[in-house]
């Protein structure tokens, strides 16, 4: 079996660790994700990352209840919607995500977009402290915050993220955001790692990388990924699929190479802008 090079994620006093590569389960019906996760578990996957807004909490918890892995080896993660930003909300959301994932403790618990015209992310990340404090929540984090997100929350709190789960993608590699991130601790987590819909699979570039390695083109940029620093989460609930993205670590890019995909950056991107979503 493949070993997945572990992270440290800062949690104030403490240190703990996430593996690099994980698996997402954005677009999986809750129907469907047993199965899913099921297949990435038996391949080798530990780290299954979710969110309320994914409605598929209650199959992840089904998956894990029904796993022979011990509770010890899996790490989980899930997030709080925008439209339950602000304390009390927050603590309501992260209660219902935990009677429907089945947990006693959460591994990350991570907020989904700062959405800055409700102006609450500080209050809302206040109660993700409260949160580890207590002991229910081994680490926190955010998704889609910019730079100057962070910012205020180290201003207002004194307290950055552990990490940051950010659309990233050969067409839109976050220089800045990166570059902060590493200056402060924190690590960087790439959702859209192959930027769907996005052609970056049949780049030209990126398929004369995979061809050069003998693998596959969403092999090359996930290797990518983990080669620059990134904790990557690539979905698919196709089980050979599932088996090929975990395949990761046979195989090294050269310099050559990082710097031919440094070059792909465009700025592109296929989600929403996070200084104006929600």
């Amino acid at each position: 079996m493949t070993s997945v090079p572990n992270l440290q994620l800062s949690t104030g006093a403490d240190t703990i660790t996430i593996p690099q590569l994980g698996f997402g389960v954005w677009q999986v019906p809750d129907a469907d994700v047993d199965a899913a996760i099921a297949s990435a578990l038996e391949v080798g996957y530990r780290s299954i990352d979710t969110a309320t807004l994914y409605g598929n909490e209650e199959g992840v918890g089904r998956a894990l209840a029904a796993t022979d892995l011990d509770r010890s080896e899996l790490f989980v993660t899930t997030k709080v919607w925008q439209d339950d930003h602000g304390h009390d909300a927050t603590l309501a959301s992260f209660d219902a995500s935990m009677k429907r994932l089945g947990l006693d403790v959460l591994d990350l618990f991570l907020i989904h977009w700062p959405a800055p015209a409700q102006d609450r992310y500080v209050e809302t990340w206040r109660a993700l402290l409260e949160l580890r404090a207590s002991g229910r929540v081994r680490a926190v984090g955010v998704c889609n915050f910019e730079v100057e997100h962070l910012q205020r929350l180290l201003d207002e709190t004194g307290e950055l993220p552990a990490i940051n789960q950010v659309e990233l993608h050969p067409y839109l590699q976050q220089f800045e955001l990166r570059e902060f991130h590493a200056s402060h601790g924190m690590l960087t987590e790439a959702w859209s790692p192959l930027a769907s819909g996005g052609g970056v699979l049949t780049d030209e570039v990126v398929v004369r990388i995979a061809d050069k390695h003998g693998v596959t083109p969403a092999q090359a940029i996930l290797r990518w990924h983990t080669q620059i620093g990134n904790v990557v989460i690539p979905k698919s609930v196709t089980p050979s699929r599932i088996r090929e993205n975990f395949d990761l670590f046979g195989f090294e890019l050269d310099p050559d190479d990082l710097s031919d995909m440094a070059r792909l950056d465009r700025g592109e991107r296929t989600g929403p802008d996070p200084r104006e979503f929600g």
